[in-house]
């Protein structure tokens, strides 16, 4: 853990050299920028996101390759998604890279991410129908390393990523596979009716997802830098490091540190 403060103002097109990422970063952000933007205003800086975000786009480069959530759950309410009309409802910097011609659509349509980058073809042509299998992103995220850039958000609030981590290392007793089935609209205007799934919550075993205690776990094994940078929280996780933490919680644990949930305390160790 790397605890930075800086005292003085620092401006939107700066902020990114002050944290650790690198060329060739394969980069996911979560973020919440009322509170960065309202600094912004009060410094008299620059408030456009595109400046932000093209800071994170020149400092991971052509080798690099940035994810942004544009996440939208209508489709489990029998909405139709359309590819291109479908809104983003996780943050403004994920609408702002859709009106970008240089990023594109991810097809998934419950979580989708506008990207950009080495690897956006690659992520634009998956077709996965599980919301976290091993042939979706956030396999991918795992598989090349990537870290995860939070931006005044709890992990509670912003991190999608331990789902997969539940689904694939626990087997565990508090989520089930669900499947959703809703009209579609691909990015040529084609409709029609598809079927995806997505790991949910069992209601029945009164569920309350937590996360936030694995903070501790994180800085222990070293794998989250902190930042507060113009009174905002950053923080950047390695997601291999952060995976391999979750995985023991799961399964030494009963996921004690990710949630909480009827039965849990049952036969404990």
């Amino acid at each position: 853990m790397c605890d930075d403060r800086y005292k003085e103002y620092v401006h939107l097109r700066d902020i990114v050299d002050k944290l650790a990422i690198n060329k060739g970063d394969t980069l996911l952000i979560s973020s919440d920028l009322k509170g960065l933007l309202f600094q912004c205003l009060e410094h008299e800086d620059d408030t456009d996101l595109n400046i932000f975000l093209e800071s994170l786009m020149e400092t991971v480069g052509s080798e690099g390759t940035i994810l942004l959530p544009t996440f939208n759950w209508d489709f489990c309410k029998g909405v139709t998604f359309d590819y291109h009309r479908t809104p983003s409802r996780t943050g403004s910097l994920g609408k702002v890279a859709l009106k970008r011609k240089d990023y594109v659509r991810t097809k998934h349509p419950l979580y989708s991410f506008a990207v950009w980058g080495k690897d956006a073809k690659r992520l634009y042509k998956m077709e996965n129908k599980d919301s976290f299998g091993q042939d979706s992103p956030f396999a991918y995220l795992k598989e090349v390393r990537a870290k995860n850039l939070f931006i005044d958000v709890s992990y509670q609030d912003s991190f999608t990523f331990a789902h997969y981590a539940e689904e694939w290392e626990g087997n565990v007793p508090y989520r089930y596979i669900k499947e959703f089935t809703a009209g579609y609209i691909d990015e040529q205007g084609k409709e029609e009716i598809r079927t995806y799934s997505m790991f949910v919550r069992d209601l029945d075993k009164n569920v309350h997802v937590t996360i936030n205690p694995m903070e501790e776990k994180f800085i222990e094994a070293s794998a989250v830098r902190t930042y507060e940078i113009n009174g905002v929280n950053f923080r950047l996780l390695s997601l291999d490091k952060a995976y391999e933490l979750m995985k023991e919680d799961i399964l030494n644990n009963r996921s004690r540190n990710l949630c909480t949930y009827d039965g849990q305390e049952t036969n404990n160790d």
